[in-house]
């Protein structure tokens, strides 16, 4: 569905959950209030907006209540500011008015035929799932929270900011639903729901929203920073996702792609901008360079700090780019990512996209890393000593299964810089050390980047090419 003449936007394709992703100051509350005001002429059933700041105390206010009760807008034009004072005092009522529809509601199906029995506690039992300290109960004003190990009463000022927001927003979102228009297109909109929530929370509340949020009548729009809400919500169900940046007036939502559900994991580890450039992330081809890059950063005790992420081929790793790329810049500051391939039989130099800056080494695959001078040095050996070696294994193993390919090396001049050699390379890596191919390279990487060092044409550095060594391990390469 589209939506135009929003009070200056727009927004098409809208599914039944969707999520505008987009970094501070992007513009993505301007657009839910402005879309919350808008929307209420265009012949849909209820409208609300949830602010980004929910202020207040979870506890019952009858002032609340009567404010609530004698002005119907009273609540959404407080809730239009970014800080509503006196939200959690309105999401307190706002379970009053749960209960009173439930009962009504189960007051009509209870003369109905095939009737099931239901009790308002299952409904404060879909909360609680919420919490893992404390939860909540009935009480003559509405409801109290009370400490799980020692049941005793907790104040609404006594629990986390964490757990008083998925109280309130359980509550909102449930009490939302009964209140629907049946005949029409209802629309909550919910300003950064991940406000105060850690990742496991987000990822909870993620679970709680594809749950319970299930009438075809009702559209959810979530505007956030956060992606690992968006990568919950995307395992979880098939949210709608728009990417939004500064001045943007017309928003496309778009289905959660393959690439774009295994993009969003990588992102969701890192919730926040300055995490993400302490340790961005680095796209590789497959999970050979995965173990090579995880075993590099375990081993330079702080000096490479990136985040190894597989794309599974050379020929997918243009999505991934694209799409690393778009969330990038719509959710962090400054920030890069990085990517990198093997050089094949391509030139070494390759374009970035945007805030991805792309990378192939300078030598034809990862493999033939180890076979570098540092990497020998690693391993308490050198080419001359290696080229023995080989040839030993050629003339004494006719009937090795890699024969072939070893002979073929061998009589091609052993040019370890630009030979092909994936077929060989457990054996060439068994010659020289007992430890995994990529456990060697990722050590002598890890070595370089901390200052322990070759130099030539067939040093490490050279052979990761200069683009490498200035990017990921912040070195020159000569």
């Amino acid at each position: 569905m589209d939506y135009d003449n929003l009070n200056g936007f727009a927004i098409r394709n809208v599914g039944q959950i969707n999520v505008i992703l987009g970094k501070n100051g992007c513009g993505k509350s301007h657009l839910l209030k402005q879309a919350e005001a808008s929307l209420r002429n265009h012949n849909v059933g209820r409208v609300r907006y949830l602010s980004p700041e929910r202020a207040g105390s979870l506890q019952y206010d009858p002032n609340v209540e009567n404010n609530i009760t004698t002005s119907p807008g009273w609540m959404d034009d407080t809730r239009r500011r970014n800080q509503a004072q006196q939200f959690k005092q309105q999401s307190a009522v706002l379970f009053r008015r749960l209960e009173m529809l439930f009962l009504r509601e189960l007051q009509d199906d209870h003369t109905r035929p095939g009737y099931l029995p239901r009790h308002f506690n299952d409904v404060i039992a879909k909360i609680n799932t919420l919490l893992d300290r404390v939860a909540i109960r009935t009480s003559k004003t509405g409801f109290e929270i009370y400490d799980k190990t020692s049941n005793q009463i907790a104040t609404p000022e006594s629990i986390s900011s964490g757990e008083s927001e998925l109280i309130s927003l359980a509550i909102e979102f449930l009490a939302f639903t009964k209140e629907c228009d049946a005949n029409k297109v209802n629309f909550l909109l919910i300003d950064e729901p991940d406000v105060h929530l850690h990742p496991d929370l987000q990822y909870r509340l993620a679970l709680f929203i594809c749950q319970e949020i299930t009438a075809e009548n009702l559209i959810i729009i979530l505007a956030t920073h956060s992606t690992a809400l968006l990568s919950s919500l995307s395992q979880l169900d098939e949210p709608k996702v728009a990417l939004m940046r500064r001045g943007q007036q017309e928003l496309l939502f778009k289905d959660v792609s393959d690439i774009m559900e295994r993009v969003l994991p990588m992102f969701g580890a890192h919730p926040l901008s300055n995490i993400f450039n302490e340790a961005p992330i680095l796209l590789v081809e497959g999970e050979d360079d995965e173990r090579i890059w995880q075993q590099a950063v375990r081993s330079s005790e702080g000096a490479i700090r990136l985040y190894p992420c597989v794309t599974d081929s050379v020929d997918r790793q243009n999505v991934f780019e694209t799409q690393a790329n778009d969330i990038i810049q719509a959710v962090y500051d400054g920030a890069q990512g990085y990517s990198l391939r093997d050089r094949d039989s391509q030139p070494e130099d390759i374009n970035d996209i945007g805030s991805i800056v792309r990378m192939r080494l300078s030598c034809r695959t990862a493999e033939n890393l180890m076979l570098s001078d540092d990497a020998l040095a690693a391993a308490n050996t050198n080419w001359n000593d290696f080229q023995a070696k080989i040839k030993q294994f050629v003339e004494e193993s006719p009937h090795h299964p890699f024969h072939m390919a070893a002979e073929k090396f061998v009589d091609s001049g052993l040019d370890r810089k630009n030979a092909g050699i994936k077929d060989i390379r457990n054996v060439l890596v068994g010659l020289m050390t007992n430890k995994p191919w990529e456990v060697l390279v990722g050590q002598a990487i890890a070595r370089i980047a901390t200052g322990d060092r070759l130099h030539g044409e067939h040093s490490l550095a050279a052979y990761l090419g200069t683009k490498v060594c200035n990017h990921l391990l912040r070195i020159q390469p000569a």
